[in-house]
């Protein structure tokens, strides 16, 4: 016996997807990072690369420069000596700040729940502990 197909109650998604569009400018690794940590102002390559740990600087490298192509954040050359390089967001990246806001929000409360699981599983094995 097969189980039967439910009627999907979702609105219908146009047919250019913008969830697929936003997702294009996100997608890859350390983009939400990147944008996180550049909605706080401009940010040299060397700076990010501290702030975000774990990311090598090929990546960062390759993710500022695909972020830069497709409109979310520019690269300014400084008129020092040695000349440097900041990045920022631009006015289509600032447009993620929200949606990266409320991700974070979303994320706090899941360690929270997971934390809780975990020290109501820790309380429950030292009870059978306890009783053994």
């Amino acid at each position: 016996m097969s189980l039967k197909i439910r009627k999907n109650r979702a609105a219908a998604l146009p047919p250019t997807c913008p969830v697929g569009e936003c997702m294009v400018m996100l997608g890859g690794a350390w983009a939400p990072n990147i944008i996180w940590y550049l909605s706080g102002g401009p940010r040299r390559f060397s700076e990010l690369k501290i702030d975000i740990p774990g990311i090598s600087a090929k990546v960062l490298s390759t993710r500022l420069k695909d972020m830069e192509e497709k409109g979310a954040i520019e690269r300014r050359i400084m008129p020092t000596s040695p000349p440097s390089v900041e990045y920022r967001l631009s006015d289509l990246g600032q447009e993620f700040v929200p949606a990266i806001h409320a991700i974070v929000e979303v994320g706090y409360k899941l360690k929270l729940r997971r934390e809780a699981k975990l020290a109501k599983e820790a309380a429950q094995n030292v009870a059978q502990v306890e009783l053994a």
